[in-house]
């Protein structure tokens, strides 16, 4: 039965080499955003953070029975760190999904995107790295202060509540590459998020639950099911090839077109068309998370190795 299941994996595995990465890592971002997509719907009945708590669940679920964590060792420091690094994780996620119910999608991201940049940016002395935190930040105030409508459909305080949303998913996201970074030093990183997830799933549920559970019905089961599924499951697992396939330059370009994509997506799938002021500012943005990267292919356990894909991420 062992041989025979390696063998399958090993299947899978030479076909998933088959596929160009680039290709699997604008899939898995795709995904992403379609999954973030389906969770704009749901807002008109069951709360953000429900439905962000919904996704983490429904990954960890699915993680945990595909990796099976319990067959591994885990020290009780492991078992903190990971369970610090699913509260965060998860955290960043409810605080993204409340942003994309106050903002549009394309710009959420954009503004999310600050944190991995300061991230990259953060050791670097040159003028390069400085550039690319004066971008991102440009980016965020052009967003903010001219792409925005702060005399329309939404009210000043609604717009304000999903720029801060939004700059808070992005620190959460900082924290999340740091401590991701020092996980995958030491042990399975797809293993860390199954656990990781499934505590904090555990650990919001009293105060995100009810939200979700009050309003289940087969079709919003449904579609709860394939949020986790496109914005968790699928993009964490394709990165796990991506990152190991992808050299630096690739991948930091692909990681600029995710905020662009994400404003594509907002388009067509939920009819938001930018101003001038989001276009500009996410162009920004995708400048500057290309700038921040690393020139050359990071240590083994390095933020950028470990991905910063953050509503994923």
């Amino acid at each position: 039965m062992n041989a025979a299941r390696e063998q399958g994996g090993e299947r899978g595995n030479a076909a998933m080499d088959r596929i160009p990465a680039p290709l699997l890592f604008l899939a898995a971002g795709t995904s992403q955003y379609i999954g973030a997509a389906l969770a704009v719907g749901l807002y008109a009945t069951i709360p953000a953070t429900s439905v962000a708590w919904a996704r983490g669940a429904v990954g960890a679920v699915i993680l945990f029975a595909l990796v099976r964590p319990w067959r591994l060792r885990w020290t009780r420091r492991e078992l903190a760190q990971t369970g610090l690094f699913g509260v965060v994780l998860l955290g960043m996620n409810m605080l993204f999904y409340v942003a994309i119910d106050h903002l549009p999608l394309g710009a959420a991201v954009a503004i999310e995107f600050a944190g991995p940049v300061v991230v990259a940016a953060w050791g670097g002395r040159s003028v390069r790295h400085r550039f690319a935190v004066v971008l991102a930040a440009a980016g965020v105030l052009a967003i903010s202060l001219v792409g925005l409508n702060w005399n329309g459909e939404r009210t000043t305080a609604e717009l304000a509540l999903g720029l801060a949303a939004a700059l808070g998913a992005g620190v959460l996201w900082a924290g999340y590459m740091v401590i991701g970074g020092r996980i995958v030093k030491r042990r399975s990183g797809v293993a860390s998020l199954a656990m990781g997830l499934t505590f904090a799933s555990l650990l919001y549920a009293p105060l995100t639950a009810a939200g979700a559970v009050s309003a289940l019905s087969w079709p919003i089961g449904i579609t709860l099911a394939l949020v986790g599924l496109l914005s968790t499951v699928v993009p964490y697992t394709l990165d796990q090839v991506t990152l190991k396939r992808l050299g630096t330059a690739t991948f930091a370009l692909l990681n600029a077109l995710l905020p662009v994509s994400a404003t594509v997506i907002g388009v067509l799938a939920l009819r938001q068309i930018p101003t001038w002021g989001e276009v500009a500012g996410t162009l920004a943005v995708s400048a500057a998370v290309w700038i921040s990267a690393p020139r050359k292919r990071p240590r083994p356990g390095s933020a950028l190795e470990h991905g910063s894909r953050g509503e994923g991420h």
